[in-house]
């Protein structure tokens, strides 16, 4: 194995000439999920030096069922939403001339704490349902959205009341389902007072 290594040392990297990891099988079926284990075949050493840092041991590979499969999309709408997502032409119609406030979402598809608070933001549409809008924009398709509010970070989440962003409403990043619950009440104060 040394000599192996010294004569192939410009062309494969240290970790290659290591065994690949081991999984155990008791791992592979401890879900309760059907899934079967695809691993490749070892190639001949010949063929080492002509792939020049190709994986001899390609990582083994964890297969579902082709009927386990599906799709999960950062704010897809569904049927029971209570949130509905908008785009820069609908801004206008639906967010600055509502006559309730409205609780502006702006999200994207690659957004970890985006998808984390989602389940708090559809609880907050559902319950406040009477007395705010909730809406969702999504970062990526609506550039001049983002560009026009100054949007730096996400989630960010803005109130709006007769056309107008409500001043100190903006705010950034993931946020507990109490903690949401203290900002929208506070600001729905800070709105009936004024």
């Amino acid at each position: 194995m040394e000599a192996l290594a010294a004569s192939h040392q410009h062309h494969l990297p240290l970790p290659l000439l290591q065994s690949p990891p081991q999984i155990s099988s008791s791992l592979l079926s401890s879900s309760g999920q059907n899934w079967s284990f695809a691993s490749a075949t070892k190639r001949p050493r010949s063929s080492y030096s002509s792939s020049l840092g190709s994986n001899p041991f390609p990582n083994p590979k964890l297969v579902l069922p082709s009927s386990s499969y599906s799709t999960v999309r950062c704010g897809a709408s569904s049927s029971s939403s209570a949130i509905t997502q908008i785009t820069e032409a609908e801004f206008p119609s639906v967010v600055l001339s509502s006559d309730r406030p409205v609780l502006v979402e702006f999200v994207a598809n690659w957004c970890g704490p985006c998808r984390l608070i989602s389940p708090a933001m559809e609880w907050l549409a559902k319950e406040y349902a009477d007395t705010l809008k909730v809406v969702k924009i999504d970062h990526d398709a609506n550039p001049k959205l983002i560009e026009e509010y100054k949007v730096y970070g996400l989630p960010a989440l803005m109130l709006f009341k007769d056309g107008q962003e409500v001043a100190g409403s903006r705010r950034e990043g993931a946020i507990t389902k109490a903690k949401l619950k203290e900002y929208v009440d506070s600001l729905l104060d800070s709105i009936s007072v004024a």
